[in-house]
């Protein structure tokens, strides 16, 4: 009996670090230890691939001839399955239309259908015709939440959707000593007792919310706010606001963008608390790995990080300050982040993601048996 075959399309690793990305490498990791399936990774720079899942029987890479997302979905990708004989390929959010093998497409969110707003007109028209064609050709779906599966389910009326969630890494999880971690922070970033928010910048991130109530509750006395995370989408508001505050209550608010891992790593270690009110997330992974990092946190309890159960004391609806408020107050006085921390650790890990996977081919293979 042959091996099963799976080509995945990494093409994401030829640009710059994404959450998919840590996704594909984090599930895959898992996924390689499984010697019964061969791995067939593509990408522009195989080198970086392949320093990445290494050298092994059951792994194969194979160079993409160009860059170009037409390219690569129309002719270099259909000419390779067909090449190697492969008997499923793993997509993030768009398939190739040439389709000669069975198909797994990961959708992480469908957010632009569920909170139009947010998003611009052209972005949600484009995406909703790809993501529905993706969704309709593909054998088996991908997602990362509970939340996201309904949704998708919802929006696209297809029943083949598995969830393998997000997971956070082995490190977030390693011992540290807090005070080198705060001295460390202070010395190379110049900010101390800080409040952190890790996300890019777009509106339903809800950083507006978080500074309204840092400011008008007077945290600014006693805290620093510390945003880390790239431009994505205007947010006239905030800029409006933030424009309006004092120089002196602006003296204590730091953004940082295109930070290491290792910074980030950093800046969550050395952090009073973490808070992220984003207002939709089709997972949510920042909260997670501050916890980790045994940092009291604050999180919203909407769309899919209505899944963090174990962190119920510091949750709110990202729509109300004063549940904001509430939360913030509750984790400056956290008495059960090693309970917390235990909890993530034990639900959040690629190994368990794969696991889902595993059991996902298993099912549509037997389902394919049955329908032969």
């Amino acid at each position: 009996m042959s091996k099963k075959s799976i080509f995945i399309d990494c093409h994401i690793f030829d640009g710059g670090f994404q959450g998919t990305r840590t996704y594909i490498q984090g599930l895959y990791l898992e996924m390689i230890k499984n010697n019964d399936i061969h791995f067939f990774f593509a990408a522009h720079d195989i080198d970086n691939l392949s320093s990445i899942f290494g050298f092994q029987n059951n792994i194969t890479y194979l160079k993409y001839n160009s860059q170009s997302k037409f390219y690569r979905l129309l002719i270099d990708i259909p000419m390779l399955i067909k090449k190697h004989k492969i008997e499923y390929a793993h997509f993030q959010y768009v398939v190739s239309p040439i389709k000669s093998c069975k198909y797994i497409v990961s959708l992480h969110d469908v957010l632009f259908l569920d909170y139009p707003s947010y998003f611009p007109f052209f972005y949600r028209f484009f995406k909703r015709i790809l993501f529905r064609f993706s969704a309709k050709k593909s054998d088996i779906v991908l997602t990362v939440s509970e939340y996201s599966k309904s949704r998708i389910k919802h929006h696209f009326n297809v029943e083949r959707i598995y969830v393998t969630q997000n997971a956070v890494e082995n490190v977030f999880f390693e011992s540290f000593d807090k005070k080198n971690a705060i001295n460390e922070v202070y010395n190379k970033f110049n900010v101390l007792n800080y409040f952190l928010f890790v996300s890019r910048w777009e509106p339903r991130k809800n950083h507006l919310l978080l500074l309204k109530v840092f400011v008008e509750k007077r945290y600014y006395q006693n805290y620093n706010l510390v945003f880390i995370g790239n431009h994505a989408l205007d947010d006239k508001e905030y800029k409006k606001y933030f424009n309006s505050l004092s120089d002196e209550i602006k003296a204590t608010v730091f953004k940082f963008s295109n930070i290491s891992f290792q910074d980030l790593l950093l800046f969550n270690r050395g952090a009073t608390i973490s808070v992220y009110p984003s207002i939709a997330e089709g997972f949510g992974i920042p909260p997670l790995e501050s916890i980790a990092c045994e940092v009291p946190t604050v999180c919203s309890n909407t769309t899919a990080m209505a899944d963090f159960y174990f962190n119920q004391d510091c949750s709110f609806n990202p729509l109300d300050a004063n549940g904001l408020v509430r939360a913030i107050e509750n984790a400056l006085n956290e008495k059960n982040i090693m309970k917390k921390k235990k909890a993530v650790l034990e639900r959040y890990n690629w190994c368990f993601a794969a696991n889902q996977f595993q059991n996902a081919l298993e099912e549509n293979s037997s389902k394919r048996k049955k329908a032969k």
